[in-house]
């Protein structure tokens, strides 16, 4: 288990400790911000872009990017979200169905929708190990 543990931190390091709001990062000459290694992670412009264009202004100061889906073992096959802002943007983008709800802070969503979403969005999603 321990070294297990090693090996999830080594693939979380690409994970950004600041998320920052849509808005924010639209304003920002070169938007990136900062992995949990240490290292710049540079967002898509043409894909923040996209995103503003498709979602509405209240959403877009709400969302904070990347989204993040996490990764349960004890699920192998889907993943979970736990941000409500991240569950509106992705209903209004239609990747989600708006029948969608969060149940007990936590929305599953089968890995081949999740790892579909990813594709789409370049750097403005993550999937985290827990």
């Amino acid at each position: 288990m321990r070294w297990m543990r090693l090996e999830i931190g080594r693939i979380n390091n690409g994970i950004v400790t600041e998320r920052k709001r849509l808005s924010h990062l639209l304003r920002e000459e070169q938007p990136s911000s900062v992995t949990r290694g240490g290292s710049q992670y540079n967002f898509d412009r043409e894909t923040l872009r996209r995103l503003e264009q498709a979602l509405p202004e209240e959403i877009q100061r709400q969302l904070r990017l990347p989204i993040t889906f996490y990764f349960d073992s004890t699920v192998p096959d889907s993943f979970f979200l736990t941000d409500e802002a991240a569950l509106l943007a992705l209903q209004h983008l239609e990747e989600i169905s708006p029948l969608r709800r969060m149940r007990g802070g936590r929305l599953w969503i089968a890995k081949p929708i999740v790892y579909t979403i990813v594709n789409r969005y370049p750097t403005a999603m993550q999937i985290m190990m827990r």
